[in-house]
């Protein structure tokens, strides 16, 4: 079993959101989101569905075109293929992001490409 606490995994970094993974197998990670207020995980669209359980604070999570407004206890999932991305609002956000499978590290070029820009959709200039 593995069992931990946000509080014991909190992590802020002044940069970047910050990413404590807590699992990981063939089938499913499971990380500990922490964003200073307007940082965010940039869109992009991996093959795996997402569970994203807001604990603390508030923000928008995108789904293809859409965004949705989130504040502590919205759960929100995204299906694989869609475009996705969660950034924080005026406060800080904590959250559970749940992946099955877990995305490819190629999956992610548009992340670090976004992160790298300071885009929240890299993307919009294709």
């Amino acid at each position: 079993m593995v069992a931990t606490d946000f509080d014991d995994e909190r992590e802020y970094d002044d940069e970047r959101f910050s990413a404590q993974s807590t699992f990981r197998s063939d089938r499913m990670k499971v990380v500990l989101g922490y964003f200073e207020p307007g940082q965010f995980i940039p869109v992009h669209a991996p093959d795996s569905d997402v569970a994203i359980t807001v604990r603390r604070g508030s923000g928008v999570v995108r789904d293809g075109d859409d965004e949705r407004a989130v504040e502590p206890d919205d759960v929100v999932v995204v299906p694989a293929g869609d475009e996705r991305g969660v950034k924080a609002g005026d406060e800080r956000l904590e959250a559970t992001l749940v992946t099955a499978p877990p995305p490819t590290d190629a999956e992610h070029d548009p992340v670090r490409e976004g992160l790298k820009k300071g885009e929240f959709d890299p993307r919009a200039d294709d």
